[in-house]
């Protein structure tokens, strides 16, 4: 049997507070200088609910309460690099100040009705279904 290509599997993290999202400035390719979601590969063997509370832990330091699943996001040229599929949650954040990794310069809340220019993957994408399906995903 010949080698098979598969998609990379990642995890995105949306964190509100009140009616804004959490978006980190990347400061490595791809999408330098663009504003995303933060989030990351899923490790082999883990869990993608684990992924995602590592990757939240890794690139903001603070712990994650997974709240609900926003989707999973698979379009083949999301990510220059290969293809990659996205589970993305919906996340409330844990206690502790935010403190960014490498990867990312800075952070912010954004407005979903104010989200800026230059955003990275489909994240653009994933926001404005987010915004179209709020009231359902954010009740507890």
């Amino acid at each position: 049997m010949g080698k098979t290509k598969s998609p990379i599997l990642m995890v995105d993290g949306m964190v509100l507070k009140g009616d804004k999202v959490l978006l980190t400035k990347r400061e490595i390719y791809p999408f330098q200088g663009c504003w995303v979601l933060p989030g990351g590969h899923v490790e082999y063997g883990e869990k993608v609910e684990e992924a995602i509370k590592r990757e939240m832990k890794e690139e903001l330091g603070v712990p994650v309460k997974i709240k609900k699943l926003v989707g999973v996001y698979s379009e083949s040229r999301r990510d220059p690099r290969y293809h990659s599929v996205s589970v993305v949650f919906f996340l409330k954040k844990g206690k502790g100040k935010i403190r960014l990794n490498y990867e990312s310069s800075e952070f912010k809340y954004f407005s979903l009705n104010n989200l800026p220019k230059k955003i990275g993957f489909d994240h653009r994408k994933i926001l404005n279904e987010f915004k179209r399906n709020k009231r359902n995903l954010t009740r507890s």
